[in-house]
């Protein structure tokens, strides 16, 4: 059951990958993601235990030496988060911490993601998490509604991405779509339903998922 859930989740992905070339087609002008570049793989993202657990389905198909030197630079990255925030333990979901401590993010932090290659690639781009896949481009819903108002400074220098309608697409349908597999998932691992179960991707490489079932949230 919960590979059919994650196989969902992951054509939901494939969805918002078409909305984002479709923006390449509108705009190309306008867009400097490209193949290489890597601006945006820095630094500390909350993603979802989907997006963890979809992570790990992509880092098992990598090479030893790649797994080996990830997973080395995941460890890296836990002990320094551990000097901010002691209560990081085993199974890394930031809900648990303490009154959200993980809320308080470092800033200008340009650490790379550990599933960044030498070349600027990511290692597992297939099974990368949704928030890598909607960076750069606002969120604008069909409707017209904002979902997210930031854009790459790389891109729109001189438009204002507000007014090309192609780049709109049913955010609204795309993100109560991932709520909804994310309380599947979470009740067919814990047998009970969350809606809100977020790690950081340096994380998600180190959670035991055969485990989370002892797990109290």
């Amino acid at each position: 059951m919960v590979f059919d859930t994650v196989n969902q989740y992951h054509q939901l992905l494939h969805r918002v990958d078409a909305w984002f070339d479709q923006c390449l087609v509108a705009a190309p002008q306008h867009i400097a993601c490209t193949k290489g570049c890597s601006a945006c793989c820095r630094g500390l993202f909350d993603i979802t235990l989907l997006d963890a657990y979809l992570v790990q389905v992509g880092f098992q198909r990598l090479s030893p030496e790649q797994h080996s030197e990830a997973m080395e630079r995941a460890h890296g990255r836990l002990s320094q988060l551990q000097l901010q925030w002691p209560d990081l333990q085993p199974p890394y979901i930031l809900n648990a911490l303490p009154h959200q401590q993980w809320l308080e993010m470092p800033e200008d932090d340009l650490t790379p993601c550990p599933l960044l290659g030498p070349d600027g690639l990511c290692l597992i781009y297939d099974y990368r998490p949704l928030t890598c896949r909607l960076h750069g481009v606002p969120h604008v819903d069909i409707s017209g509604e904002i979902f997210c108002d930031s854009y790459c400074t790389l891109n729109f220098v001189a438009v204002d991405p507000f007014t090309i309608n192609e780049l709109r697409a049913p955010f609204s349908q795309f993100f109560q779509q991932e709520v909804e597999l994310l309380s599947r998932f979470s009740q067919q691992l814990f047998g009970r339903s969350h809606t809100e179960l977020d790690t950081f991707i340096p994380l998600a490489l180190l959670i035991d998922f055969t485990a989370l079932d002892h797990i109290e949230l």
